[in-house]
C-alpha cells in the first residue's frame, strides 16, 4: 500500500531526528513524507533540510505561527499545509508527532490492518514513555479502541468522508467520531509500540485547557457529556482544576456563539455514542 506522513514539527530539535531515522528504517517504506517546519526557533529547520537533501521522498515546508504551545488548532494547521503539497495517490495518510519513535514493522502492519478490511478508517498503536529509571512503559490514558493523535493514521476513504481533520483542540477526538458516524472503525493493536519522548500533556496549560473545554462545546456534546468528560480527564491526570478551566472554556464559547465544527446530524450521533460508551462502563 502507498501512504504519506505529514510531520508538523515546532522546535522540535531534540526528537526529529530520531522520529525521522525510525520512519527511513520502516519495513514498509512511505511514499513521501511532509515535514512542517512550524515557526521553529531551534536547529529543527537544519535537521529538516539535511534529511530533504539525503532522501528524494522527505520533503520541507515553512509554516509561520505562534510559538506558544496550543494542542489543536496550531498543530492541525500546520498538518494541513502540509496536506496541501499532496497529491491523492495515497491508501492511507499519517499525522504523526516529531517527538515519537517507531518500531520498525509498524507501517507495515498499519497497512495489513488496512488491507484487511475497507471498513477501517483509523488504525494504530499504543503510546510508551519512559521512566525516571530509564524503562518504557505503556501510557495510554484514553480507552484501547482510541489511536492518539501523535501516530494516527487515515484509509483514504475515511479521510475525504470527514472532510480531514478539525482545526480545533479535540481534533483527535472529534475525528474518531465523525469516522464511526460514517460507518468506519477504529483500529488498535497494542503490539506496535510507540515510543512517545514527550511525556503526555508536559507542555498543556491553562489556556489549553479552556480550549478542551471550548472543543466539547464546538462538537455539539452538551452540558452533561462535557462535566462528565471533565471529571474522567481531571481524575485520570489528577488535576481537578481541569474541572474549572474545561467548563469556564465551555462557557465562554457558547456565550460568543462560536459556530459548531459539526453539523446538528454528527452532534445528534455524537451524543448518542457517548452516552452508549458511558452507560457501557456504568454496567
Amino acid at each position: 500500500m502507498n501512504y504519506y506522513i505529514i510531520i508538523p514539527a515546532h522546535n522540535e530539535e531534540a526528537f526529529l531526528e530520531d522520529a525521522l531515522q525510525s520512519i527511513i528504517k520502516q519495513s514498509l517504506a512511505p511514499k513521501k513524507v511532509v515535514i512542517v517546519n512550524d515557526n521553529s526557533s531551534d536547529g529543527t529547520s537544519h535537521i529538516i533540510d539535511t534529511y530533504c537533501s539525503k532522501y528524494n521522498h522527505i520533503k520541507g515546508v515553512n509554516a509561520l505561527s505562534s510559538d506558544q504551545h496550543m494542542p489543536g488548532s496550531k498543530v492541525i494547521t500546520a498538518f494541513n499545509k502540509g496536506l496541501a503539497l499532496l497529491d491523492e495517490n495515497y491508501d492511507f495518510i499519517v499525522k504523526l508527532d516529531a517527538d515519537v519513535i517507531l518500531p520498525e514493522n509498524y507501517f507495515k502492519k498499519i497497512a495489513q490492518i488496512f488491507t484487511a478490511s475497507e471498513k477501517v478508517g483509523i488504525a494504530g498503536g499504543f503510546a510508551y514513555e519512559k521512566t525516571p529509571d530509564g524503562k518504557w512503559e505503556l501510557n495510554h490514558p484514553m480507552d484501547k479502541n482510541h489511536v492518539r493523535g501523535a501516530f494516527k493514521s487515515y484509509s483514504k476513504a475515511c479521510f475525504t468522508a470527514m472532510g480531514g481533520l478539525r482545526t480545533a483542540m479535540g481534533w483527535d477526538t472529534v475525528d474518531e467520531l465523525l469516522a464511526q458516524y460514517h460507518q468506519f472503525e477504529i483500529v488498535t493493536d497494542p503490539t506496535l509500540k510507540v515510543k512517545h519522548q514527550r511525556p503526555i500533556g508536559k507542555a498543556y496549560n491553562k489556556k489549553a485547557r479552556l480550549s478542551q473545554g471550548r472543543a466539547m462545546y464546538l462538537m455539539r456534546y452538551g452540558l452533561l457529556i462535557s462535566v462528565i468528560a471533565s471529571l474522567k480527564m481531571a481524575w485520570k491526570q489528577g488535576k481537578f482544576k481541569i474541572i474549572r478551566d474545561n467548563l469556564a472554556g465551555y462557557w465562554r464559547v457558547r456565550k460568543d456563539k462560536i459556530a459548531y465544527i459539526v453539523t446538528p446530524e454528527e452532534g445528534n450521533f455524537i451524543r448518542r455514542l457517548r452516552w452508549r460508551n458511558i452507560l457501557n462502563k456504568l454496567i
